[in-house]
């Protein structure tokens, strides 16, 4: 491994420290860069996995997280005009960084002495003793940003109708209107002894409670009316939380789209698409872009279980399973479909499992 310039102190330092400005010894170990910019890519499970460090004078470093590198601990001269004349000093990669007059005896050429002529490689060859500096470090630039999606306005908000009476009334109004119902008589027990919103049991009772009404008892009316209590309640970061949320909101906006109110349905596609305008730093909202539009593209689909519990003459655990089919579906329906299935044919699978499930 090439030994840093004995001239200048280097600390080590792991990459994930690395912020702008440092001063970062190149991997041929001969020459260092200044750092203009750092970016964090995550791995799928949200880890820091690789360090980005963009350099003044162009071109990427791509380093491991969990990398030592070395750090030059002694500021570069900041006179622009200041130059090397020690035969073994060794040019920073930035073409209009100043050139070290650390290393070496030499001393900086008098303000009214002309430097030589001729372009950047002819003055760096000299500096080297004829040697050509190594290429810096290029990669190409990283694709642009995905645009932000906008969230719910107050036109959007004033689409949903507000609540008549408390949460808990609208759950008693359901359950006398379903008496016959054991499924809508159970959960609307468990509701009625209180809603709180921040219990994710009780979110997760509210969303299976407005699912039962449509796809069972296909009363769209009381389901959109169960599933309000949900759609108005804000990303609060717990995603454990907002999942119950987020087919609640998917479901809205089908039966939205049935009943023909298409723009109440375009509300709720933006309320359960506002957690993805939430990050503010351009470079991780690309890669959780990535990563959405990946599970959009592979959804799990449920087909080996559902499968399975036909050759074991199973129906209730293939009822089961189709609903969380169903629950995929509906969630892909609302982002308008994928890359690997359009809105067309999600109408078309919807429609053909609201008929299994329900027969």
């Amino acid at each position: 491994m090439p030994h840093p310039p004995a001239s200048r102190n280097y600390s080590e330092q792991q990459a994930g420290a690395l912020q702008g400005g440092d001063r970062l010894l190149l991997p041929d170990g001969d020459r260092s860069a200044e750092i203009q910019r750092i970016d964090v890519e995550a791995d799928d499970f949200g880890t820091p996995a690789m360090v980005l460090a963009t350099l003044t004078g162009g071109g990427v470093l791509r380093i491991a997280a969990g990398s030592v590198v070395r750090i030059a601990a002694v500021e570069p001269d900041p006179d622009p005009r200041a130059a090397d004349t020690a035969p073994g000093a060794a040019p920073d990669t930035a073409p209009d960084a100043a050139p070290d007059t650390s290393a070496g005896t030499g001393s900086p050429p008098p303000a009214g002495e002309h430097l030589p002529q001729g372009d950047g490689s002819q003055r760096d060859g000299s500096a080297a003793g004829g040697a050509a500096a190594p290429a810096a470090v290029v990669v190409p630039p990283l694709p642009p940003a995905p645009p932000v999606v906008s969230g719910p306005s107050e036109e959007d908000l004033a689409l949903i109708p507000a609540l008549e009476g408390t949460p808990e009334s609208v759950v008693e109004a359901v359950a006398e209107a379903h008496p016959e119902s054991i499924g809508v008589q159970l959960l609307s027990e468990r509701l009625a002894k209180g809603i709180n919103t921040k219990s994710g049991s009780c979110l997760k009772d509210l969303s299976d409670l407005a699912h039962e009404l449509f796809i069972i008892l296909k009363d769209a009316e009381s389901a959109l009316a169960v599933a309000d209590l949900l759609n108005v309640l804000p990303f609060d970061g717990n995603r454990g939380r907002w999942a119950s949320v987020e087919a609640s909101l998917a479901l809205s906006s089908y039966i939205c789209r049935r009943l023909g109110q298409e723009q109440r349905a375009a509300a709720y596609d933006k309320f359960l698409r506002a957690p993805d305008a939430m990050e503010a730093d351009p470079f991780k909202a690309r890669i959780n872009a990535k990563i959405r539009q990946r599970s959009l593209n592979e959804p799990n689909l449920y087909d080996k279980e559902i499968f399975r519990s036909i050759d074991n003459s199973n129906p209730d655990a293939e009822r089961e399973w189709r609903l969380l089919r169903l629950e995929s579906l509906l969630f892909l329906r609302a982002h308008g479909g994928s890359e690997t299935i359009g809105a067309p044919e999600l109408e078309r699978r919807i429609g053909n499992e609201l008929e299994s499930v329900r027969s």
